[in-house]
């Protein structure tokens, strides 16, 4: 009997389980009768044997006996295992499967990528410029160096906050030929701005954005100073108001300055810990990150991240603009 796989989405999550065809229809029809039926559903919960089947369902065991004879020879049931009760080898039988069907052989449609039902067309449309028609990744993300570089010498710690990004993505994107992944100093090196980025980490850390800081809708306060720049925190030029808290960070979304038919997304905190608290308003959370999303050009939003189970470690959000 050949088997494949069914699949279900309940609204909340997509479920999967083996299903076998038939492909003789005349045994399919052995196993409709109504008592055959009832059994087949009993030794798809557990493994029985027909004594055991007989008197859960009040009826003669020779009953049972010739309904399992069918059901074994559709193919719809096997002997699981076999145990001496009484003097006797009682088998054991069990479904060969939990769900049964028949096949037509035209109808089958290509699925690019299973597409899960918490991803709707808000968080589409915010990476649609990212993805190509046929579904692939087409961009870079870069992350800062390890390594101590630009004109901070820092060394980025939140470039691993990427990966948790990149799962995510990867539930409606196909993973693309090219390493998708890049450093900041590799994308200035290869020349490689005049593309789709999505930018993660902040202007300490991250060369891309230090570079775009000042194009930004909500950008980050670099005063100048004997040693290079101060940071400030955030500054929102709508509002005027300073965010200077470690966890605070801004998620932007603009035209690609470098070439305007591309798009850039900025994830970046004021410490690294803001970085985290952007990856996860865009993941985990991002209908409310992405409630006042309309589409157009720009978009920028702040975020604040909080540890609400008291680990330490920041697993939730607000938005504070």
């Amino acid at each position: 009997m050949n088997k494949k796989l069914l699949l279900q989405e309940d609204g909340k999550k997509q479920k999967i389980k083996e299903i076998a065809i038939f492909e003789d229809p005349q045994k399919l029809k052995m196993i409709l009768n109504r008592l055959s039926w009832k059994i087949l559903v009993m030794l798809s919960e557990r493994e029985m044997y027909p004594l055991e089947i007989a008197k859960k369902l009040g009826i003669h065991e020779q009953k049972v006996y010739y309904h399992i004879r069918k059901l074994a020879r559709a193919g719809a049931i096997t002997i699981a295992k076999e145990e001496e009760k009484k003097g006797t080898i009682a088998k054991y039988y069990k479904a060969v499967s939990p769900a049964f069907g028949i096949e037509l052989p035209q109808g089958y449609k290509t699925l690019e990528r299973l597409s899960l039902p918490i991803i709707d067309e808000k968080i589409r449309n915010f990476f649609k410029g990212f993805i190509k028609e046929d579904g692939t990744f087409e961009g870079k993300i870069v992350v800062g160096s390890p390594m101590p570089h630009g004109p901070f010498k820092t060394s980025a710690r939140d470039g691993h906050y990427a990966s948790h990004l990149t799962f995510f993505l990867g539930q409606f994107a196909k993973m693309p030929e090219d390493f998708a992944i890049k450093l900041d100093v590799d994308v200035k090196a290869e020349k490689e701005e005049k593309n789709n980025l999505i930018l993660v980490g902040g202007p300490g850390t991250n060369l891309l954005t230090q570079e775009l800081n000042d194009y930004l809708p909500i950008r980050f306060n670099m005063q100048p100073s004997e040693q290079g720049f101060l940071f400030g925190g955030l500054v929102s030029r709508k509002t005027s108001n300073v965010y200077t808290a470690d966890a605070v960070g801004l998620i932007a979304k603009i035209v690609n300055p470098w070439d305007s038919s591309k798009w850039v997304t900025v994830l970046a905190g004021n410490k690294a810990v803001g970085t985290k608290a952007c990856v996860l308003a865009l993941t985990n959370f991002w209908k409310k990150t992405l409630k006042g999303y309309d589409g157009k050009d720009a978009f920028a939003t702040v975020i604040q991240g909080f540890d609400l189970d008291g680990d330490g470690k920041v697993d939730s959000i607000e938005v504070l603009e």
